[in-house]
């Protein structure tokens, strides 16, 4: 009972501590860590509760089968997982490269599937850590990088998509911050205009809002992103007086820094509209320059979502790069320590 009860204190606090940063910051790593902490520790105080129950099952067939057939249906998922991630990815990015041609950024996916089953396959099943203690600490190293990587990763992904859910709908913004996109000569992309469509759809839920379209002018443009983002806004019932342009952005960095001088309110609240793989990485980049937004995702294919997600998330271990590393090596070098001394 002790043990229940303290598993129960730790998931309650792991629970307060998500909803805490969910309401205060959810634009970090932290809401994503804390949900699958505290899930973790659901799971566990589960485990304890079960077994203090243990006499009362004695006597529930019924539900003692069902807790076995629940128990199974979850280790088959677990070992599935890994086969079933690596198919969804290797036939998405087949599709990408069919649909995309054969570009360096267009692998990212296959990449990531053979990399992958590599790792939780192939791997453990043939890798030989040599007969020396240099050579076991080199395998362990590697082995903890990889398994970092791969937690980072779904950390990531999953406080991806938590900074995607909003339960309520905001009818009180102030500004809607569509960020551009590629233009094929002077024509809104398909990606584009699904940006635009969900800024005005805010639009329509916020009467008080104005919408700020952001792009300069790219390699062969022909006009800058924000001209065409507001020609299809006003075709699309928007009125011009709604409308901020800002035609000087080349990165996203620059979408949100040019953008928010160009805002008038003290302490705006603002929403930023992007394409739903790529809102998470431009709230991280508005944090950074101190600008206090959530973000709305643009729906998009899913194969092409996947692979530009893995993009996403280099653009992410770019900013971030140095910080990981440590910590990966540190865990790293943890490992390797304990591992040495159980040899000796």
């Amino acid at each position: 009972m002790i043990l229940l009860y303290i598993s129960g204190i730790v998931c309650l606090t792991l629970l307060v501590s998500f909803a805490v940063v969910m309401l205060c910051e959810p634009r970090t790593l932290w809401s994503g860590g804390l949900f699958v902490s505290a899930m973790l520790s659901l799971s566990v105080t589960a485990l304890f509760a079960l077994y203090a129950a243990s006499d009362w099952l004695g006597g529930h067939v019924a539900v003692i089968s069902l807790l076995i057939f629940l128990a199974f249906l979850a280790l088959g998922c677990v070992l599935l997982f890994p086969f079933a991630l690596t198919a969804l990815f290797l036939i998405e990015g087949i599709r990408v490269i069919r649909h995309e041609g054969i570009k360096p950024v267009n692998l990212l996916s296959v990449l990531f599937a053979l990399l992958f089953f590599a790792c939780v396959t192939v791997w453990p099943a043939v890798g030989n850590p040599g007969k020396t203690t240099a050579g076991r600490i080199c395998f362990t190293v590697a082995a903890c990088l990889a398994v970092y990587g791969l937690m980072l990763l779904a950390v990531y992904a999953l406080s991806a998509v938590l900074n995607l859910i909003h339960i309520k709908k905001r009818r009180n913004m102030d500004y809607i911050l569509v960020l551009g996109a590629g233009l094929a000569g002077k024509m809104v992309t398909p990606l584009l205009a699904a940006r635009i469509d969900k800024g005005i759809g805010l639009l329509r839920q916020n009467p008080d809002a104005v919408m700020i379209l952001s792009g300069g002018q790219g390699p062969g443009e022909e006009a800058a992103e924000c001209e065409a983002m507001a020609d299809y806004a006003m075709k699309n019932g928007v009125r011009p007086d709604r409308i901020i342009m800002e035609p000087e952005a080349a990165s996203t960095r620059e979408n949100l820094l040019f953008s928010y001088r160009l805002m008038e309110k003290r302490r705006p609240s603002i929403a930023i509209v992007t394409t739903d793989y790529h809102v998470f990485r431009a709230l991280i980049l508005a944090r950074k320059e101190g600008i206090r937004c959530v973000g709305y995702g643009a729906k998009t294919t899913w194969y092409f979502a996947l692979n530009a997600f893995l993009r996403e998330f280099s653009g992410y271990l770019s900013l971030t790069f140095k910080g990981h590393l440590l910590t990966a090596l540190l865990l790293a070098g943890i490992v390797s320590a304990w591992q040495y001394f159980l040899i000796l």
